[in-house]
């Protein structure tokens, strides 16, 4: 051993371990991403019963009924938690690989999955009812709807999937896990008074549609892409059914919206299927150190 390796292995040694926010979310790993994921939820939820108690008067059973409506019920939180997760991805100094290019390989069955989220968009977008709806409020719409896709996939396609390959887990595990973890925060819905009967299919759903974000994200080779299908998704979804979260209704007697409905459930089947295929393993902060990105 030389004298520099000795210096080397001397510093490696005495350097101390990272501490505080910066030093946990750095270990990674599922069990600290749900803790993260907790404290998060508690923020977001919370910023909805405040929003919820200053303008109560716009909250209807109609979220279209005016811009205050889909201000106060939908973007409100979303802007509180945009903010929160942005600081802290700058805080920890993840913005840069959070938004760059995905390290790992991607092969041309993946594209299956963009192209089966865009159909029940591209049927809602002939189906809706445009002139039905004030112009002001689709604009407002249609601009949270792009805050939809930033604020969840920075959370369960960014942050998640990052935090799951520093903790060591090869690609399966992590599109699993962050599908799951994205899921399961839809039953938060509950406390927001929503019924079992919407919450429940609604987990079912955004569990295969996790899965095709994720697939998506790898497809495209960068989380933006994520993000602007999410963005398509769910505004269109409201629009066409007048409701959150209600995937599986057209909302009218439309044939078009009818079909995009239906093409819900498929859509679910399709994400978990191509959840079988997904191989590999992404260098992580636990590995980038001793091995290359394996393609897979």
């Amino acid at each position: 051993m030389t004298e520099n390796d000795i210096a080397a292995h001397a510093s490696t040694r005495d350097t101390p371990a990272e501490g505080g926010l910066r030093g946990f979310m750095n270990r990674g790993g599922a069990r600290r991403f749900v803790a993260f994921l907790v404290v998060y939820l508690a923020v977001y939820l919370g910023a909805g019963r405040l929003g919820g108690m200053i303008g109560g008067h716009f909250a209807t059973d109609d979220v279209l009924t005016s811009v205050g409506s889909v201000f106060v019920q939908v973007t409100f939180p979303l802007v509180v938690g945009a903010i929160v997760l942005v600081a802290l991805s700058r805080y920890l100094g993840w913005t840069g690989e959070l938004y760059g290019r995905q390290p790992v390989y991607r092969s041309w069955w993946m594209w299956i999955a963009p192209v089966v989220v865009l159909v029940p968009v591209v049927l809602r977008v002939f189906g809706i009812d445009w002139g039905g709806i004030g112009t002001d409020v689709v604009v407002f719409m249609l601009l949270t709807g792009l805050l939809i896709g930033f604020v969840e996939e920075l959370t369960y396609r960014g942050l998640a999937v990052k935090m799951l390959r520093d903790g060591g887990h090869g690609e399966w595990v992590v599109a699993a896990l962050s599908s799951v973890f994205f899921a399961l925060s839809h039953s938060a819905n509950l406390l927001s008074g929503q019924s079992i009967t919407v919450v429940g299919p609604t987990v079912v759903y955004t569990l295969g549609f996790g899965v095709l974000m994720y697939l998506s994200m790898r497809a495209i080779g960068y989380l933006a892409g994520a993000m602007i299908l999410h963005g398509l998704t769910d505004p269109t979804t409201v629009l066409a059914t007048g409701g959150i979260d209600k995937v599986g209704d057209g909302g009218t007697t439309n044939d078009v919206l009818s079909a995009a409905g239906l093409v819900a459930f498929p859509l679910v089947i399709i994400g978990l299927v191509l959840l079988i295929f997904i191989r590999g393993r992404a260098p992580g902060r636990a590995q980038s150190s001793r091995q290359p990105s394996p393609r897979g």
